[in-house]
């Protein structure tokens, strides 16, 4: 027997050593294996239905499991479009919102007409009706005003004289009956001129009304009766403006245009800018009036409003008339410019 190397003895003992690791290893399915993901296999594999046996139907024979896919996966489409059509309809009318000039502000068209009542599920239908027919009526507006807007002294040219201009209506936010008049004159001597003008007022919208009526002059030179027609309104940024023309019953043609500003100082002092300027379209030498621009009056006023009906002004007032009415003007002895300090009253009722 040869003898036994310390180095065999050393192998043989490691081998004895690992024979009982190498058993388990062999006796454990899992070994050498991640639990963890092993785990996770597991469950998704209980998740999953039992496979059915053999010999028996199949739940899903006869379906298209790819169409299945296609619709739901088409319909998750549709949602996900109608959703964001909804959310770009809306950003689009608050868009469109915001891009509302402000010259659409009080020209919107109403709301209908409501044509539910749920009053008349508790209360007799035809007493509701009586009562919303007297409730239309007694919200229906119809009055009445008259406003005395210049009554006033002038001081020109050492001499003394006086202005008005005064206006007044009966009716209802739609339709009333309006009559204005205004003149001047010289404090001891004939009247210059004056008019007066009745006319049928109708608002077309929120801001502007179209007048139609008839005007009468009084004064210096043969009367004259005229057709009326022209716009009343206030402008953007509260210029009240007024454009007319009139038709004589001798055929002769002319336009006004005129425009005033209250301009608040305070909330009791108003200064108030206005422009007036007439043109004719022809001669007329018995009134004076030259064809083309006749003239043009500027004014400027202050007035203290101890009450809205009541403000007495001070300011001051130049006329100007232009072309071949300045020379009418002067041919008659009158000097074709003139400025005038004025202080009045204007009341209303």
């Amino acid at each position: 027997m040869k003898p036994v190397s310390f180095a065999a003895l050393l192998t043989a003992a490691g081998l004895v050593a690992s024979a009982p690791a190498l058993a388990q290893d062999a006796s454990d399915p899992h070994a050498g294996h991640d639990m963890g993901a092993m785990g996770a296999m597991d469950h998704s594999m209980h998740q999953m239905p039992a496979a059915a046996p053999a010999g028996a139907p199949d739940p899903h024979a006869g379906h298209d499991m790819g169409a299945m896919d296609q619709a739901a996966q088409s319909d998750e489409t549709a949602r996900m479009d109608h959703s964001t059509q909804t959310d770009h309809s809306a950003h689009m009318d608050h868009a469109a919102a915001l891009a509302i000039p402000d010259s659409e502000v009080g020209n919107a068209p109403p709301p209908p007409v409501p044509t539910d009542h749920p009053a008349d599920a508790f209360w007799d239908k035809a007493r509701m009706m009586r009562a919303r027919a007297a409730l239309s009526r007694e919200g229906a507006f119809f009055g009445n005003a008259l406003i005395l807007d210049r009554m006033e002294h002038r001081s020109r040219n050492g001499k003394g004289g006086y202005a008005w201009e005064a206006t007044g209506w009966i009716g209802n936010d739609y339709d009333r009956l309006a009559f204005d008049t205004q003149g001047e004159g010289t404090y001891g001597e004939p009247l210059e001129r004056a008019e007066v003008r009745a006319a049928w007022r109708h608002a077309f919208d929120p801001w502007w009304n179209f007048e139609l009526g008839v005007r009468q002059d009084f004064g210096h030179g043969p009367d004259r009766t005229y057709a009326v027609a022209g716009f009343r309104g206030l402008a953007p940024y509260w210029f009240e403006v007024g454009a007319h023309a009139f038709v004589s019953n001798k055929g002769d043609v002319h336009l006004r245009i005129d425009a005033e500003h209250d301009m608040r100082l305070t909330q009791r002092l108003i200064f108030q800018p206005a422009i007036e300027i007439d043109v004719a379209a022809q001669d007329v030498p018995e009134l004076g009036i030259g064809a083309g621009i006749e003239k043009i009056e500027l004014g400027a006023r202050v007035r203290y409003e101890f009450a809205r009906e009541f403000a007495p002004y001070v300011g001051v007032h130049w006329e100007r008339k232009l072309g071949r009415t300045a020379g009418f003007a002067r041919a008659d002895g009158e000097s074709p410019s003139q400025v005038s300090a004025v202080v009045g009253l204007r009341m209303w009722f």
